[in-house]
């Protein structure tokens, strides 16, 4: 084989940082395997740190925002239409198209309420009993945990 076209090959190797590269061409035959040193030190330099759980820098009386995240839990009465899945929950088809629902709607069983993506897939969330959207929980683009209440649905 040609030593240039084995320096081109070396090159390549180098420019698209492929581990290793065999090429067979008639009888001929070149393996070049490229190990990078410096590669694992980058990817120790980006591991990220876990965040602090409780900063010591808030002063001690400001309990105000923590009143209305308790009053978040509370839900209306109602059937609760849960998440079956953790993903982000979309309330429309499309950014800037109509909501599937909207609050005061009627709906009945089977009608789209959501749609939760996870790992690229798109799963609709549909209504399981028939009534009056009386509460929606989650917001546009919110990330959703796995039977967490997304809507209330208030049964005729």
């Amino acid at each position: 084989m040609d030593t240039r076209k084995i320096r081109k090959l070396i090159e390549l190797v180098k420019e698209t940082g492929i581990g290793e590269l065999e090429v067979k061409s008639g009888d001929d035959s070149v393996r070049i395997n490229c190990q990078l040193t410096a590669a694992p030190s980058n990817y120790a330099a980006q591991i990220p740190t876990p965040p602090m759980s409780h900063t010591p820098t808030l002063p001690h009386t400001e309990t105000k925002p923590e009143a209305p995240v308790a009053k978040k839990h509370e839900h209306p009465e109602g059937h609760k239409v849960k998440s079956p899945m953790v993903g982000t929950v979309y309330l429309s088809a499309a950014p800037g198209s109509p909501a599937f629902v909207s609050i005061g709607q009627k709906v009945k069983v089977g009608d789209t309420l959501c749609i939760i993506e996870a790992m690229k897939m798109f799963n609709k969330i549909e209504a399981d009993k028939t009534g009056t959207l009386s509460a929606r929980l989650i917001e546009n683009e919110q990330p959703v945990e796995f039977d967490q209440p997304l809507f209330i649905i208030d049964a005729e």
